[in-house]
Formats: C-alpha cells, sequence, structure tokens
C-alpha cells in the first residue's frame, strides 16, 4: 500500500473508516485478554480512533503507530491535550500522560523505541493492508511486542466484488499469519449489517490471540 494513498484520504477528510464512537466489539470483547488496569496496550495504525479515548477513559496507557501526522494532530486535539512532540530516527513521538503515538512508518519502529507492552488491539490495521504485506506485518507486530496477547478484528467476504481496504482475512488467513507464535481463538462472527460499500455478505470477527 503506497504511504501516499492514506496521506491523500487525511488530507481530503476521506475516512469513512473512521467511527463516531469507540467500536462495539472492543467494548464487548477486550475484557477477553485480562489486563492488569493500567496495562500498556498497542494500537497499530491507530489514526484518531475513539477506541484510544476508550481504552484512556478505562484506565489504559496507549501506545499507537499511525502513518498520517495529521491524524495524530486531530487526535491530540480532540482529546484536548497538548502533545510533546520529539524525534527518533525517522519517526516522530507525540506523547501526552498515559497516551504515545508514533508517527511514520510502522516498519521503522522498534521494540526499543515503543518499550514493554501487555496485548494489542487492532482493528484496522491488518484488515488495511493488502495481501503482499500482511507477512511482513504480522511478523513485524509479533517481533515489535514479543508476542503480546491480541484482540484482533477482522472481515470475511467475497474479495473479487469489490476493492479493499478493508480487505477480507478470513479464518486461513488469520491462522496462517499467527499460528506459529498464537494460539487464535474466535471470539465473535456475525454478518456486519449493509455489508461493505453496499456489498455484501461480510462477515466481522473477532480474534484473541495468545502466545503460545
Amino acid at each position: 500500500m503506497d504511504p501516499d494513498f492514506w496521506h491523500k484520504k487525511w488530507e481530503a477528510n476521506e475516512i469513512a473508516f473512521h467511527e463516531g464512537a469507540a467500536n462495539t466489539l472492543l467494548v464487548r470483547h477486550f475484557h477477553a485478554l485480562g489486563l492488569a488496569p493500567g496495562a500498556r496496550v498497542f494500537v497499530p495504525l491507530c489514526g484518531k480512533s475513539h477506541d484510544l479515548h476508550w481504552l484512556l477513559a478505562h484506565g489504559f496507557e496507549v501506545a499507537g503507530a499511525e502513518l498520517s501526522r495529521l491524524a495524530v494532530e486531530q487526535l491530540f486535539t480532540e482529546l484536548g491535550v497538548t502533545p510533546e512532540i520529539t524525534e527518533i530516527g525517522p519517526l516522530e513521538r507525540f506523547a501526552a500522560e498515559g497516551i504515545t503515538i508514533f508517527v511514520g512508518d510502522i516498519f521503522d519502529l522498534t521494540r526499543e523505541v515503543l518499550g514493554p507492552v501487555a496485548a494489542i488491539y487492532d482493528r484496522a490495521a491488518l484488515v488495511a493492508l493488502p495481501e503482499a504485506m500482511r507477512a511482513r506485518y504480522a511478523a513485524h507486530l509479533v517481533h515489535l511486542t514479543h508476542s503480546a496477547r491480541q484482540l484482533l478484528i477482522t472481515f470475511d467476504y467475497d474479495q473479487s466484488l469489490t476493492v479493499g481496504p478493508p480487505f477480507a482475512v478470513d479464518e486461513h488467513e488469520v491462522r496462517r499469519l499467527y499460528g506459529a507464535a498464537y494460539h487464535p481463538s474466535l471470539l465473535e462472527r456475525h454478518p456486519l449489517k449493509g455489508g461493505l460499500r453496499g456489498v455484501g455478505p461480510v462477515v466481522e470477527d473477532v480474534w484473541k490471540l495468545e502466545r503460545r
């Protein structure tokens, strides 16, 4: 996926993927990760998601990675806090109490720069990537977080009917990408009302990935 694709999306405010409230599947299933109060949660390709607000409001520390600086600027404006901004190699770090977002290419983020995390929440990262990039992303995420437990949300549909993102990632793909590092458990599967861009049927899956 060309980074310019996402920069242009944010600049044109073409962000239909941005939900207006915390994701209902996050709210319903995040407890399944069994995290301690104050645990640090990594959200890859986080945008300015309301899910970050929800995690902060429930006492978790948030770390994120996002390509678009504009998205991160808007996030901190909506949070009502002024971040401290520092350069770390090719990345910028936006930090305030309880939240740190790394701006730039997620593949430039190292485990030393990220620091320890207790869990990953991936609602919009894996499904945003074309098939050719997913194996690299999954391997990087496993390395980056020392195989931290993960709540993963995916879509399953006939990819020939529409062009992603979000792309279709079925059960076989989840197990292919993560089966060596994790035990994947399907927590919920349900039809997505209205499909995607009018195309259906679409199934939304929620996975819990526990380290082997």
